[in-house]
């Protein structure tokens, strides 16, 4: 293991990662709230670092995030291994909790974007059943398809009426993240976090792993086994493909460059799938 950090960012396979743990994190996205600057929060893992990889328009989505949290075990491994002895991994419906359960975060409001139909609601019901101090002024479900432009115009009107604080998306990566880069100058309001599946965590959908699962980095095989058919083939290809990649990198054998915002990238020209 590397024992002097330089770098400020992990780097796996060439996407910055923020060496953060749950307690910076949440400091970080304090600190954006206060100061009402507009930006979005990717939780990245396994999943999306391969899709990076495959796809630079979405690379370029990460590195304009405000905050690349690690959403993954083997993301911190990486960390550690790169001399970020403190980082921690920081699971999107944890800090997705951890924001609606802290007082500090109180007066913010909230909105909830995503879910099959119902459960935007159902999740914000529950919220608000246990953090009473919770204000969520909005819930939308979209639909599977891109939005048109009619729809477009309603959620930024909605939105502009509403003014949240922060917007929840929970549609999946990688068309979350692409939503909210093409979304967030139209959006008024100031944080948006991609938190995939964690609407479904919280109503009950998907049943939460272990403590001792998520620190061995098992996750993926807990959720595996609660739905195998949709995830199966996923889990195969990315899981392997990132193992080769990571023994690449760590051995010399192969140079992954960081990426590096490309001033002519078009967030317009991104297809702004919402499943």
């Amino acid at each position: 293991m590397k024992t002097e950090t330089i770098s400020k960012s992990v780097k796996v396979l060439g996407i910055p990662v923020d060496p953060l743990d749950m307690e910076s994190a949440l400091g970080r996205i304090a600190e954006e709230l206060q100061a009402h600057r507009k930006g979005y929060v990717c939780l990245i893992g396994v999943h999306g670092i391969m899709e990076a990889q495959r796809d630079p328009g979405l690379a370029q989505v990460y590195v304009r995030a405000t905050l690349m949290v690690p959403d993954g075990t083997p993301t911190v491994w990486m960390g550690r291994w790169q001399g970020f002895s403190s980082m921690q991994r920081v699971a999107g419906p944890d800090l997705m909790l951890e924001i609606f359960r802290r007082k500090e975060f109180a007066h913010f409001t909230h909105f909830l974007y995503g879910g099959k139909e119902g459960v935007a609601e159902d999740l914000r019901d529950r919220l608000v059943r246990s953090y009473p101090w919770v204000r969520i002024i909005g819930t939308h479900t979209p639909p599977y398809r891109d939005l048109n432009q009619e729809e477009e115009d309603s959620l930024a009107g909605r939105i502009r009426d509403l003014k949240p604080d922060l917007i929840w998306v929970g549609i999946s990566t990688p068309k979350q993240e692409r939503f909210m880069m093409r979304f967030l100058p139209l959006l008024d309001s100031t944080v948006m976090f991609g938190v995939g599946a964690a609407f479904d965590f919280h109503t009950g959908r998907i049943k939460d792993a272990p403590q001792w699962v998520k620190s061995a980095g098992l996750q993926w095989l807990h959720r595996l086994i609660q739905d195998p058919r949709h995830l199966f083939w996923r889990y195969l290809r990315n899981n392997s493909s990132f193992l080769w990649h990571i023994m690449l990198q760590l051995t010399g054998l192969r140079e992954y460059p960081q990426t590096e915002v490309d001033p002519g990238f078009s967030v317009r020209a991104q297809s702004v799938a919402n499943r």
